[in-house]
């Protein structure tokens, strides 16, 4: 005769009670202590009570991360992190900025020691396993080039067979590099320095033929260099550098403040609403706009922020364009992918629904 299914599963209860019994039995110290690590605060909690966004970034490339004449930091790297600041507390202000090489981004995310980075720091799938990384929505697509002094007539790359190239190390720059000349069966010798300033005053006193980075890093840097004309970028790009923000993988509240932080300066460009014009937006019969707003829905409430997180990074900030012509504009780098999708780029933001 078959036993019945609920002697079987009775039986098996007391097998595993047994089993249980013959264990140790964890103290009350475990126990506390793996409650504890349950209900530890996650980092949109901490920075709310710290009362601070820890963000990494750059301080040697214009444009993107740096220093002004008064020394406060300014870019549009740093203009991410002030509108994560202004999405959680309603004050761009409420931001340590901490700076860090090529080299130590890893251990900076990785340790804790800042809540995110936004440092011209490219997309791959390394840094989302090794660093154990989350990146935000891509904020700048740009490609790796070479910049080489004008005198030398090189327009190529071929031609810089067996030339000495200054690089930064730590940085996917260096392996698309040592990947291009290989594939090319071309030789060259590298000079590697830790940062932007070290690499252009090498490349600038004539240490090396030629200086490698992502294109908007060779803008920017060489509208600092004592004779700018003297330079020329080569017009060849080798590489897809996705650059964005990131945060520690682990925690997807934080990492989708992140993310809908970014996809609102894009959203707003999409829909014409700028710093300027956004109260007038409030009243705005369109379902779309009053979720964006926050006068309808719930879409800041779902974040653990305010109704109008959105309004207050663009009150902040500035949408994408904003951002784009305050910092990059000047320094004449073009917009070319990075354009809303509505003006012919790739710039998509998510539904606010």
């Amino acid at each position: 005769m078959m036993r019945s299914n609920k002697w079987i599963s009775g039986m098996g209860a007391i097998a595993f009670l047994a089993v249980a019994g013959c264990s140790s039995a964890p103290s009350v110290e475990e126990g506390v202590e793996a409650v504890s690590s349950a209900v530890s605060p996650g980092v949109l909690s901490q920075v709310k009570s710290r009362g601070k966004v820890n963000c990494a970034v750059n301080k040697e490339l214009p444009g993107f991360g740096s220093l002004d004449e008064s020394g406060e930091f300014t870019g549009f790297d740093i203009d991410i992190c002030r509108a994560v600041s202004a999405a959680v507390f309603g004050d761009p202000d409420q931001v340590e900025f901490k700076v860090v090489t090529s080299a130590n981004r890893q251990t900076a995310i990785q340790s804790g020691e800042v809540d995110m980075i936004s440092r011209n720091t490219t997309w791959t799938l390394t840094r989302d396993r090794e660093w154990g990384a989350t990146y935000g929505p891509t904020v700048y697509y740009d490609g790796q080039g070479f910049i080489v002094p004008k005198d030398t007539g090189i327009t190529t790359i071929e031609e810089l067979d067996g030339a000495t190239i200054c690089v930064i190390a730590g940085t996917t720059t260096e392996l698309n590099l040592a990947d291009t000349f290989r594939s090319r069966g071309l030789e060259f010798t590298p000079v590697v320095f830790d940062g932007d300033d070290a690499t252009f005053n090498a490349f600038e006193e004539g240490r090396c033929d030629a200086n490698t980075g992502d294109q908007s890093a060779l803008i920017s840097r060489r509208t600092q260099l004592a004779e700018p004309d003297s330079y020329l970028i080569l017009e060849e790009v080798i590489s897809k550098e996705p650059l964005g923000p990131l945060v520690k993988s682990g925690d997807a509240e934080w990492a989708d403040v992140l993310f809908w932080t970014v996809s609102a300066l894009f959203y707003a460009d999409e829909k014409g609403i700028t710093s300027e014009n956004i109260d007038s937006f409030m009243d705005s019969d369109d379902p779309n706009i009053k979720r964006f707003v926050g006068t309808e829905g719930n879409m800041g409430e779902l974040l653990g922020l305010e109704p109008d997180f959105a309004v207050n990074v663009i009150k902040s900030v500035g949408n994408y364009s904003e951002l784009f012509d305050r910092n990059l504009t000047p320094l004449g780098v073009s917009r070319g992918l990075n354009q809303s999708y509505t003006t012919g780029g790739i710039l998509y933001a998510p539904p606010f629904r």
